[in-house]
């Protein structure tokens, strides 16, 4: 699923369900300072105009999701170079 935007024409992959490392090199107060923004709430005409070639509008009663076309990260990379060919 996409989770967020990124400022950049590539694509981040990680991991939502795995937490920071907790070590020493880092302050206190690092932590506390960090502000999330809300989620934007996008109607069906929004999430269609922002979705890029490579992805799917999953439409449910509930709710609207953007996902990835092909879901394994290695899969997707070789088929954009193959795509580029």
């Amino acid at each position: 699923m996409v989770v967020g935007q990124n400022g950049k024409a590539e694509d981040i992959e990680l991991n939502v369900c795995k937490t920071k490392k907790l070590t020493n090199t880092r302050s206190s107060s690092a932590d506390e300072a960090l502000k999330l923004t809300p989620p934007r709430e996008m109607s069906l005409e929004q999430c269609l105009e922002f979705i890029d070639t490579d992805e799917l509008l999953e439409i449910t009663p509930k709710s609207l999701r953007i996902r990835k076309k092909i879901l394994d990260p290695t899969l997707r990379k070789r088929a954009m170079i193959n795509k580029k060919d």
